[in-house]
């Protein structure tokens, strides 16, 4: 199928490379506003500066990795040309955008996958398994703070433009703590402080969330960026039960700014009262293994015509949780959810 990628930072070029070596996708554009250098596998393919040069194409499957407050407007776009969408995360910068999307893939039966990287991996896969047959409820304990400077620290304020990392990041590991629980969020509240004179001045670089679930779980995740940001305990990934709790050893991390780190386990310690199992996780799949993933799930499921709607509705839910902890920051009070989900 003839694919069209937009965005080519490094979560662009790493879906373009499994486009290249996939025996079912042709790349036939590549679309960033600005000139990136891109690895020998990428140079032979056409350029473009806008989306809608390259949606001239016709392409059958369009991937969005630009800025998140263009990701509902492509996507739509691209479905209404005729193409199936696979788009990063966030899945928008509102929630009524989010919903506009599903509503336009549903409307005209367009394949629609949103990039939850997590999703793909066969160690966390384990751990939301695991966690899951403790029983709940539940309370989880999670982060991602990264330590970054140069050219890292530059691309996370060009992404502070217009996303905070607690929203950023925090889609991940709330789709986790959603995927564990099953219950609908009921309620969300937040605090979150800007630590750099470099950001605008309603933009904040470090935030925590907090939630609650209506089977009586509730959660915790913070995020911070910048050069400022703590390597201490950086990477908490925690669930406890009444029977016990599942975590990440915090072995095999790297530094807080190591892409492949954001997504390695190590290991598993299954914690129950009786005894505690370490389930070793070798070999795990590095950043690229993982956007091959995706987008083998992604043409999978054109192929074969899979539901989606299950995958659409949590990505909403996980953004409106995150969105709703912004909303909590910027007010100063928490949000009730209740069965707006």
């Amino acid at each position: 199928m003839r694919v069209l990628v937009a965005g080519l930072g490094n979560m662009g070029r790493s879906h373009a490379l499994a486009y290249h070596a996939h025996p079912n996708a042709e790349i036939v554009g590549l679309v960033n506003r600005s000139d990136v250098d891109l690895p020998a596998e990428l140079a032979g393919y056409r350029r473009f500066r806008t989306f809608e040069q390259g949606l001239a194409l016709k392409p059958d499957l369009v991937c969005i990795a630009t800025y998140s407050d263009s990701h509902a407007d492509y996507a739509i776009a691209a479905m209404e040309a005729g193409a199936d969408v696979f788009v990063e995360k966030p899945l928008a910068s509102a929630v009524a955008d989010a919903q506009r999307v599903v509503a336009t893939a549903k409307r005209l039966n367009r394949k629609l996958v949103v990039g939850y990287i997590l999703r793909h991996h066969p160690s966390w896969q384990r751990l939301i398994a695991e966690a899951r047959g403790l029983g709940g409820p539940f309370v989880f304990r999670m982060n991602l703070n990264q330590q970054s400077t140069g050219p890292t620290w530059e691309t996370h304020k060009a992404l502070m433009q217009s996303t905070s990392p607690l929203v950023d990041c925090g889609v991940h590991y709330v789709d986790v703590m959603c995927q564990i629980t099953d219950a609908p969020p009921v309620r969300v509240s937040g605090m979150g402080l800007r630590l750099s004179d470099e950001l605008a001045p309603d933009m904040y670089n470090y935030g925590q969330l907090q939630v609650w679930f209506s089977d009586g779980s509730v959660g915790w995740y913070e995020a911070g960026w910048g050069p400022m940001m703590s390597e201490t305990a950086f990477f908490v990934k925690d669930v406890v039960s009444p029977n016990g709790a599942v975590s990440i050893t915090d072995g095999n991390k790297g530094a807080s700014d190591d892409v492949d780190g954001h997504t390695k386990v190590g290991g598993i310690l299954v914690h129950r009262p009786s005894c505690d199992q370490l389930i070793e996780m070798p070999d795990e799949p590095g950043h690229q293994a993982l956007c091959d993933a995706e987008q083998a799930f992604m043409i999978n499921a054109i192929l074969q015509d899979i539901d989606l709607t299950r995958h659409m509705n949590d990505a909403v839910q996980s953004l409106a949780i995150c969105l709703a902890a912004d909303e909590s920051i910027r007010t100063g009070h928490p949000i009730e959810l209740g069965a707006a989900q």
